[in-house]
């Protein structure tokens, strides 16, 4: 995975296994890889049960309100909290498991219709409900870029380690900024340079995705 060379010390890389088949994964797992991020939560369930116990896996698809019960005691962090109502479910689905789920908020810096997260004028409602919470920890921010140049790259990456350091300057409850989870495959370079400490990329270890 000559991909692990290319990457900081200080930044972690997930590798996105979603598709691919555990025999991947084992081999990526014996070279030291431990983070891995999966978009469809049966898939993720389905693999931690054939897999070794110190993986650590993340959710970073769009998740439905109704498949968040099958992540209590299946994640280690959820990328894509989008609303307040996946939010409450969250709350709600590791409460009665007396367990506290670690999550990012997504926002969609790019305002695409075709993604999840909230707007940036959203996010201090979202904070506020957070702050509410018992059983939820935000993490940090993930983001989900629209495709574009470098140059419109890096301005959604640096907009987006903008508000994550304003957030980092204030004091929240259930909220600390230590994870900004930004760049992917084809853009990873630049976001870390950016300030992203957390990458997620699929095809650069994996090859490209099965339909």
């Amino acid at each position: 995975m000559k991909i692990l060379n290319e990457i900081p010390n200080d930044v972690n890389l997930v590798a996105v296994s979603k598709t691919k088949p555990v025999e991947m994964i084992i081999e990526s797992y014996n070279i030291g890889q431990r983070d891995f991020g999966e978009n469809k939560v049966q898939e993720l369930v389905a693999k931690k049960e054939m897999l070794p116990e110190d993986i650590r896996w993340h959710f970073i698809g769009k998740l439905q309100t109704n498949k968040v019960k099958y992540l209590v005691n299946n994640v280690y962090l959820i990328h894509s909290l989008s609303s307040i109502k996946l939010l409450e479910k969250i709350e709600s689905e590791f409460g009665k498991n007396n367990l506290c789920a670690n999550v990012l908020i997504q926002i969609n810096i790019g305002r695409e219709e075709s993604k999840s997260g909230i707007y940036e004028e959203e996010l201090e409602d979202m904070i506020s409900a957070v702050e509410k919470c018992k059983h939820v920890k935000v993490k940090g921010i993930m983001v989900i870029i629209p495709k574009g140049n470098e140059e419109e790259n890096r301005y959604y990456f640096s907009r987006t380690k903008q508000i994550f350091d304003q957030l980092k300057e204030r004091e929240f409850e259930n909220i600390s900024m230590k994870i900004l989870s930004m760049g992917m495959t084809n853009d990873y370079k630049i976001a870390i340079q950016e300030g992203a400490n957390l990458v997620r990329i699929g095809s650069g270890i994996f090859g490209l995705r099965e339909k």
